[in-house]
């Protein structure tokens, strides 16, 4: 070989060789400059682990602040199978390692089986659940015995420290703590917070880096919600519609107390009230609110409409007088009698409504127009939604009049061939009280943010039903339906002055016959200076009984527990009643 073919072949190879370098080099380039942050960030990402904080839910306070429902912490316990491995401990004299001795010293802690618990504890997850919902002395009990893998999840569990006292109302939430019926459904948003986050660098065991990485963002609890509820009052009313319904044998009843001039709700009590603490022990047709979610024919409270439009419109006055006999058939033949045979007699406006007479209250109906009517059947709530704060509310049954035929024309006077829930019953009782002026009934007066700012509920301006002269002798009348020779006689209160309306309507049965009734009662205390409104339901009580002697006293009961507890003077005027009969 020449020395230049030599130096050729020299120069090849350190070509190739400067080739390879350059290529190299330029790898080298590209993965530190360009690639490298990439590809830290990506073994970064793989030692990260990422845990949601769960944000505390929001209290639901009474309207006297009293604690309805509230959110206590709590730890759910993982183990990391990994670093328990490292463990030892002497147990019973004899040393043990690994999940073996972890599971012996916490069986006892976590009411588990060690070897069940031991079983859990092996394998490669860097944390695997072995105990949920643990108190913070429970949890410290756990943590006291310095195993390593055992790890804390913080958490929070609902509580509703009065047990079934307006759970109906309240609701109850979820595992995942989210609101699934009553208050907590319809205030999800506002309860629930906004959860915070936390990432932690760690090694290949799960162990956190001292000087990785470590950010935490906290959760910001939920709003507290404050309701227009009472809790001794609702306490009470529930007592009274349970020993009600099961003195009578119904199959269900409900009540409401509502305040006159505000609309704000006092109590809701459904019988075989729902407990939210363990909810999945009633059965589903009990977990929801009855009083808002289920309607009925009001019968004879559903008078009341009636009997006010036609005296707001000038067409009767309290003492008018018709020629009422038991029976009575109308011009376009529809024939209607009382609930019990009477003779012929001249009767007042107030008569015929202490008395209940279906024939009186379509005589009064007919003096004015059924367009008239319906109008102030829909002024007063009937037929439509209240908007109460409950999920599911029924807007009743209120047909307009060109679809009533010839009989539903006069069975809308007296409470039939319509329906209405028990709230909305309720603030047709309550409008009167109020000198006619309705509030919609409403449960929450508003909520405060976490930084304690308080955030007033929108409410709906009041409208004027009727005039405050009809309403006055509305009430009045009232009075003498409970005082005089009426169908509430047994809703009198000793010291104080009532007012309230009976009622009983036939319901069908499961063949459609109209072999069942709905007995109910709505008044107002006092009735001298009214100040809260009282509805009732009892649904399809066994023993066959007129509303006058089911409902009656529940109205006397609840009115007189809920004058007393809110501190209301007996009543010191006497009643100045409308004359029942001609004079």
């Amino acid at each position: 070989m020449t020395g230049r073919s030599l130096v050729r072949r020299h120069n090849a190879v350190l070509a190739v060789v400067l080739a390879i370098v350059i290529v190299f080099a330029g790898r080298l380039v590209y993965v530190q400059a360009l690639e490298g942050p990439r590809l830290a960030e990506d073994a970064l990402n793989t030692r990260l682990s990422h845990k949601t904080i769960q944000a505390m839910r929001g209290d639901i306070l009474d309207a006297n602040g009293e604690v309805l429902a509230t959110s206590v912490q709590r730890y759910n316990v993982g183990v990391n199978q990994l670093k328990v491995r490292e463990f030892t401990a002497e147990i019973d004299g004899e040393e043990k390692e690994g999940a073996v001795a972890a599971a012996a010293l916490l069986a006892p802690l976590l009411d588990r089986d060690p070897a069940e618990l031991g079983a859990d504890m092996v394998g490669d997850s860097t944390f695997a659940y072995i105990a949920r919902g643990l108190t913070p002395e429970e949890w410290r009990e756990v943590q006291a015995l310095r195993i390593p893998g055992i790890e804390p999840e913080q958490t929070s569990e609902r509580l509703y420290p009065n047990g079934n006292t307006a759970g109906n109302v309240l609701g109850y939430v979820g595992r995942d703590n989210e609101g699934l019926a009553g208050l907590e459904l319809t205030f999800e948003e506002q309860l629930r917070g906004v959860p915070g986050s936390s990432v932690v660098e760690i090694g290949r065991t799960g162990q956190s880096i001292p000087t990785g990485l470590r950010e935490t963002v906290p959760a910001e609890p939920g709003d507290t919600v404050h309701t227009t509820i009472d809790r001794d009052i609702n306490f009470r009313a529930q007592q009274i519609i349970d020993e009600t319904v099961d003195r009578y044998k119904a199959s269900w009843g409900a009540m409401v107390v509502q305040e006159i001039d505000t609309g704000r709700v006092l109590a809701i009590a459904d019988s075989d009230a729902v407990d939210p603490n363990n909810y999945q022990a009633s059965p589903p047709e009990n977990r929801g609110s009855r009083a808002v979610q289920a309607a009925y024919e009001n019968g004879s409270t559903g008078k009341l409409p009636t009997f006010a439009a036609a005296i707001d419109l000038g067409a009767v006055t309290p003492t008018t007088t018709f020629t009422t006999p038991d029976r009575f058939t109308t011009p376009s033949g529809q024939t209607f009698s009382d609930a019990d045979p009477h003779p012929t007699e001249e009767m007042t406006v107030a008569g015929i409504l202490a008395t209940s007479s279906n024939t009186g209250t379509v005589m009064i109906g007919d003096r004015i127009g059924d367009e008239e009517r319906y109008e102030y059947f829909r002024s007063f709530g009937m037929g439509e939604r209240t908007g109460i704060e409950l999920p599911g509310e029924t807007p009743g049954i209120l047909a307009p009049p060109e679809s009533w035929d010839g009989r539903q024309r006069y069975t809308t006077m007296f409470g039939q061939g319509m329906a209405v829930n028990l709230v909305q019953n309720t603030a047709i009782a309550a409008a009167l009280g109020n000198g006619g002026v309705y509030h919609a009934p409403r449960l929450v007066d508003g909520t405060t943010d976490e930084t304690g700012r308080f955030h007033a509920a929108e409410v709906p301006e009041g409208r004027q039903v009727v005039s405050e002269e009809t309403a006055a002798q509305m009430v009045t009348m009232m009075e003498g339906v409970v005082t005089q020779e009426g169908t509430g006689v047994l809703g009198q209160l000793d010291g104080y002055r009532l007012a309230g309306k009976t009622g009983t309507a036939q319901v069908p049965d499961e063949n459609g016959n109209l072999t069942r009734t709905v007995a109910n009662f709505v008044g107002v205390a006092p009735a001298d200076d009214p100040q809260f409104a009282v509805g009732i339901v009892v649904y399809h009580p066994r023993h066959q009984v007129p509303s006058s002697i089911i409902a009656a006293p529940a109205f006397k009961d609840i009115a007189g527990y809920t004058l007393q507890h809110l501190g209301i003077p007996p009543s010191t005027t006497p009643a100045s009643l409308f004359p029942m009969r001609a004079e």
